[in-house]
């Protein structure tokens, strides 16, 4: 019995020193070819976005295409180390396929904001740091990946939306075109003089530098309201000047009509009262 169970150990033993000295090699080899393989994805992807970036390839693109150009070579990395290990290449593709589309099926919601992101980059509606209001959400494009973009909200917040919830609505790019266009109504009384209110307005509108000559402001009376005649006043400003030449010109004009006499009515409604006599 003592010497079948000695060949029974030796025999153990050369089965794992066959599988260490056949395999161990391989484990190792497959191991640095994850390791250096993934260093060298890194190295090349962030070699590959500052040519990019050199080049003046716009920003959103190349953020969009830094984590598509490393996850492909991941890929052929793993795949790789999988053929250093004597696995059957073609049928471990066939495998993570076959994977793939059960997953693409249980993830058909994100496969959706995959392909929405790929049309934002491709037709470009909207940019990194453009101001604009897509998915019912207004803010400043902070980022644009796969799957969400990330705004930052006037009062700081940060929101992140599907991408299959922009491409599937109306996107307004507010900060797209060079200028904008500010539109004011302005109602004085009845009783006023609506050329002197129109001087006015005209006058506030020349102070006002940030004001662009062409195409030259328009004042002009839109509506005989029920309680004031109403002005339109529309001038044409640099869209990084929207909102503070809005703000100023609704306080200035404001001050100006109130210096010249001209009112500003609030809303109002006379109720008559009739005394009713009996005979």
């Amino acid at each position: 019995m003592e010497w079948l169970k000695q060949i029974n150990v030796e025999k153990y033993i050369e089965m794992v020193t066959y599988w260490v000295t056949t395999y161990s090699v391989k484990i190792i080899a497959a191991l640095l070819i994850l390791v250096i393989g993934k260093w060298l994805a890194r190295r090349i992807t962030n070699l590959i976005m500052k040519l990019m970036e050199k080049n003046k390839v716009d920003i959103t693109l190349v953020r969009f295409l830094d984590s598509i150009v490393y996850y492909t070579f991941m890929v052929m990395v793993v795949i790789a180390a999988a053929g250093q290990l004597g696995i059957n290449t073609t049928s471990f593709l066939t495998i993570v396929g076959a994977a793939g589309l059960a997953i693409g099926l249980a993830l058909k919601d994100s496969l959706s904001n995959f392909a929405s992101g790929v049309m934002l980059v491709m037709f470009r509606p909207y940019k990194v740091n453009d101001y604009v209001d897509i998915g019912g959400v207004a803010g400043n494009v902070v980022s644009i990946s796969l799957f969400t973009t990330e705004l930052n909200t006037p009062d700081n917040q940060k929101v992140i939306v599907p991408n299959a919830g922009i491409t599937s609505n109306v996107i307004t790019n507010v900060t797209a075109n060079p200028t904008r266009r500010v539109d004011l109504v302005i109602g004085i009384g009845y009783g006023d003089d609506i050329k002197k209110a129109k001087e006015v307005i005209q006058g506030v509108l020349a102070e006002e530098k940030r004001i662009l000559p062409t195409p030259a402001p328009l004042i002009a009376v839109s509506e005989l309201a029920d309680s004031s005649v109403n002005f339109v006043v529309r001038p044409w400003v640099k869209t990084g000047d929207y909102w503070g030449v809005y703000f100023a010109l609704n306080e200035n004009i404001k001050l100006a009509l109130d210096a010249n006499g001209i009112s500003i009515p609030f809303p109002q409604q006379d109720v008559h009262m009739y005394q009713e006599i009996k005979e």
